[in-house]
């Protein structure tokens, strides 16, 4: 095989494989209904194709040995992932089944995440999910979440006026966790 096609059949599955690690993304964060077969079928074709050809361009071979480890890697990582979400243990949908048996018992929640009336609640729901999201939680603090609320109130007390109340939710967007305001309505 030419060193050129050689390279064209690595690029497409430099390509293939990044396509793939996206679309593994979006199914593991829910935006996807079903897991992405047929890619990865395409992906180990290749593979085994590239695997019995002869790379004699060192650098070809140098780069379909990498991407051959950054494969290797996702699938172990997939595999894993996909064990959990067998199993019941990964953590993401466990976050969500919470978050949804917690919607079911309070009515007037946001569909995504249930509003958090108390500050320890919100600090905790907001905690959780960062740490689902895979986001960090070094440095937060419930006086620094405090201070974050509290500036978040007074900009959009300056919009909307200075009785204007809100409340916060807990929201994932993106695979990141937000806090989301709300404003509340004055009884009378």
């Amino acid at each position: 095989m030419a060193t050129e096609a050689i390279d064209d059949d690595l690029r497409m599955l430099e390509f293939k494989l990044a396509q793939l690690k996206r679309d593994y993304d979006q199914y593991f964060l829910g935006n996807r209904p079903r897991e992405p077969v047929q890619l990865r079928g395409e992906v180990i074709k290749a593979v085994i194709e590239l695997t019995n050809t002869a790379i004699k361009n060192t650098a070809s071979r140098f780069k379909f040995t990498s991407i051959c480890s950054r494969y290797q890697a996702f699938r172990r990582q997939w595999d894993e992932t996909l064990r959990k979400i067998e199993a019941g243990t990964y953590e993401r949908h466990r976050f969500k089944a919470k978050l949804h048996k917690q919607d079911e018992t309070a009515p007037a929640a946001a569909p995504t995440a249930p509003a958090c009336g108390a500050e320890d609640d919100l600090y905790d729901a907001y905690v959780e999910a960062r740490r689902t999201c895979g986001e960090s939680v070094k440095g937060l603090s419930r006086e620094k979440l405090d201070g974050i609320l509290a500036q978040q109130r007074d900009a959009l007390r300056a919009k909307f006026g200075s009785a204007a109340e809100f409340r916060f939710r807990v929201q994932i967007e993106g695979g990141k966790a937000r806090l989301k305001a709300s404003r509340v309505k004055a009884a009378g």
